[in-house]
């Protein structure tokens, strides 16, 4: 009796209806050309995730899966295995078995039977092998943290100094040398990115270089350089970002694409002229971390039901309010990726389009080719879209060519900047949108604010002052005991916080509100019948995260405003 046959990737898959046969033709088609593994350029197509192929791929081989985000690599382990070794055959130690000399490894491809067999002959052939399967962003990830940075900022400041090369601080995968100048910029990006910075600010003084991260929407000192490396600096990140190196008396804008750890990273570059120089920021946006799951954006259970009845509307408007770094962007995209399939035409257009959405056509605002918002929106009708994304609303035109496409039977979503969700109904009157037109074709707004997020190996426990307590009182806080606040540990780098919760407020316009803003109520009336509703404000829903042990009173009064609460 023979052996059956084991199934390959792509046929469990197609089995499975995880992907279609045109699909695979397309990705076996990319793999002539590349040589990539498969599992990879399902990933890089978007046809799948990446933990679709981790379980598949596991399956086919009959090996195990891991995820080494929850793993936690022993130190016999990484003894065995170097950092250029591991860089070199994308594998992680995980944990060696001295009994039976066994070496557990995580690899992306298990089926590359060289680099095992060079692997076990450079550990002397006495230790066995035991391959788990994990995918390459986590791979990549996981040798950054069990062995350290790969690039060291000190040994390129070092090199700069003194001249001397540190070999040792030369990535292990690239051909030649390269200038510690081009290393440097290098390390400070993936330095940022390693430490969750949403933005990196290069800001020159007189006679050093001030470099500040911002974490979880709070500024940090990284490292402070001389002035001297600023001019080096300042040119090797215009060359990136396709800037104007000669121009620096005027403001510029560009764009950098880089792999760092395995995620593909975009910065967002902008340079202003001050008056010590140059100063440049640059906006991080992560591909991978820019697309959360609906469920995850972290709304109570009365603002989730408001949202989906929103989303349940066939034509309309839906706005996303708040300032800048609030998350706007990332609910939107939440949004859309809730809604995208198929069977429906979803077509954005923004400025720019900040991370790439497959299934979706994306168009980036380009004022060289008069391609503003609101033509925008008059050439995308005309592709028979479903749902149409505007970037922003920030003048008539564009308002009401948004409104237009309401009107006429497509969902459209949009961000507006005011200071509530009612604070859009005056915000749209002053742009010059009347309220019979915004009568029956606003679906809802969203206004939301982002929290730091208690660290949870230093949180406090503690007795609010009087005041505090005044605040809380005003949410229920059934089925909570306690209040806490930041402390402080090396897990959360003395800051006694570690990533961010949204507040968040969802104003759903029914057929009452509607013929309050058609007669143009005063804001005050329309607020106090949605609060009749459930309506849940941005303070109550800081309350209600702080009685959960999420956040501080501290920190919601830093984004929020309380003291409409004391009357």
């Amino acid at each position: 009796m023979t052996e059956a046959k084991p199934r390959r990737l792509g046929d469990r898959l197609l089995d499975e209806r995880l992907i279609t046969a045109d699909q695979l033709r397309i990705a076996l088609t990319e793999q002539k050309k590349t040589k990539e593994p498969l599992g990879k350029l399902f990933v890089s197509l978007g046809f799948v995730t990446e933990a679709v192929i981790q379980e598949a791929l596991g399956e086919v081989s009959g090996q195990d899966s891991i995820d080494l985000r929850k793993t936690h690599a022993d130190t016999d382990a990484i003894g065995l295995i170097s950092k250029e070794l591991a860089l070199r055959y994308r594998i992680v130690p995980i944990a060696y078995d001295k009994a039976t000399s066994v070496l557990s490894i995580a690899m992306e491809d298990i089926f590359n039977v060289v680099a095992l067999d060079q692997i076990s002959a450079l550990l002397g052939g006495k230790i066995g092998l035991k391959p788990f399967v994990a995918n390459e962003s986590q791979i990549s990830d996981a040798i950054d943290r069990f062995y350290g940075h790969e690039l060291s900022v000190e040994g390129i400041l070092h090199e700069l100094e003194t001249g001397e090369i540190d070999y040792s601080n030369l990535e292990t995968d690239s051909d030649e040398y390269s200038q510690p100048l081009v290393r440097l910029v290098n390390a400070l990006f993936a330095d940022a990115v390693k430490r969750r910075a949403s933005d990196i600010h290069f800001e020159p003084e007189g006679r050093f270089l001030r470099i500040r991260y911002r974490i979880d929407g709070v500024l940090h000192q990284a490292r402070i350089l001389h002035i001297n490396y600023w001019s080096g600096i300042v040119v090797r990140i215009k060359v990136m970002a396709a800037m104007n190196i000669a121009e620096t008396r005027a403001p510029q804008d560009g764009r950098i694409s880089m792999t760092l750890s395995g995620h593909s990273i975009d910065f967002r570059v902008s340079s202003l002229p001050t008056t010590h120089g140059e100063n440049i920021v640059l906006r991080v946006l992560d591909r991978n971390s820019g697309i959360v799951a609906l469920d995850k954006l972290g709304y109570s259970e009365e603002s989730g039901a408001a949202l989906k009845l929103m989303m349940a509307r066939p034509e309309g408007i839906i706005l996303v309010t708040g300032p800048t770094g609030s998350g706007k962007t990332t609910t939107l995209y939440s949004l859309l990726n809730h809604l995208n399939n198929e069977s429906v035409n979803i077509m954005t257009l923004e400025d720019p389009v900040e991370y790439p959405m497959h299934l979706i056509r994306q168009t980036s605002v380009n004022e060289a080719a008069k391609l503003d918002f609101a033509n925008g929106i008059r050439s995308m009708m005309r592709q028979d879209p479903d749902i149409i994304l505007v970037g922003e609303i920030r003048d008539e035109d564009t308002a009401e060519m948004a409104f237009r496409a309401a009107m006429t039977g497509h969902q459209v979503y949009s961000t507006i900047h005011t200071n509530s969700a009612l604070g859009v109904i005056p915000r749209l009157h002053d742009i010059g949108i009347k309220s019979d037109i915004m009568s029956g074709n606003i679906i809802g707004v969203v206004a939301q604010r982002l929290v730091r997020r208690l660290c949870e190996q230093c949180k406090q426990s503690y007795q609010p002052a009087d005041i505090e307590r005044h605040f809380l009182s005003v949410v229920s806080h059934e089925g909570f005991s306690a209040v806490y606040r930041a402390a402080g540990c090396d897990a959360c780098n003395q800051t006694g916080y570690k990533g961010r919760v949204a507040l968040m407020e969802v104003l759903r316009i029914d057929a009452e509100i509607d013929t309050l803003i058609y007669n143009h109520a005063p804001i005050q009336e329309i607020l106090e019948v949605a609060l009749k509703k459930g309506f849940c404000t941005l303070a109550d829903d800081g309350i209600r995260r702080v009685w959960q042990g999420m956040t501080s009173l501290d920190e919601v009064s830093r984004v929020v405003d309380l003291t409409g609460l004391l009357d």
